[in-house]
């Protein structure tokens, strides 16, 4: 039986390659150190993630409401300093790659100001690497199989997919 649910329109911006969203962890994010917890990194790679499809004009929901779903088939993730509850941190969400059913992004999580005054600031003018991570996204229909993604959201397509990935320490631009 064919989906009956219609082509998903195109977004009125292409995606971009990259874009960061700036955050604080909050208390329940953190042990009773005040160390953000490992597990709430996720959740900051899922709101970077969104926050970049969000920025051509169509939510996840969107997304989902017309049969595509995104799940995660791969994470990995490299803690490289704590961050603590009230840092003031960005998160830089990069698409790197992928193909017609699924989605590859680099994150690289950087200190903005420390809550604290701990950890030092680092390298003047470098911004101190908190953490990076990647994820591959395999894209399914609502019974869990795999789907073609929107040509318009095939990593290839997406505006200045000719940059280079983010890997462990670059110094690549911040602000696109």
């Amino acid at each position: 039986m064919a989906d009956p649910t219609p082509p998903l329109p195109q977004p009125p911006r292409a995606p971009a390659s990259s874009g960061e969203i700036t955050l604080r962890p909050r208390y329940c994010e953190c042990d009773p150190m005040g160390v953000a917890h490992h597990a709430s990194y996720i959740p900051w790679f899922e709101i970077g993630r969104t926050e970049l499809l969000r920025d051509c004009g169509l939510t996840y929901a969107k997304l989902e409401s017309y049969g595509v779903l995104l799940v995660i088939v791969k994470l990995d993730v490299r803690y490289r300093r704590a961050i603590r509850y009230d840092d003031l941190i960005r998160v830089r969400t990069t698409v790197t790659g992928g193909s017609r059913v699924k989605l590859e992004h680099q994150y690289e999580i950087t200190m903005i100001e420390s809550a604290t005054g701990w950890p030092p600031s680092g390298t003047p003018g470098a911004p101190l690497v908190m953490a990076v991570a990647s994820t591959t996204l395999a894209a399914v229909d609502r019974e869990g199989r795999p789907h073609p993604l929107p040509d318009w959201l095939v990593a290839s397509r997406h505006a200045g997919s000719d940059q280079p990935p983010l890997t462990p320490g670059s110094q690549a631009p911040l602000h696109r």
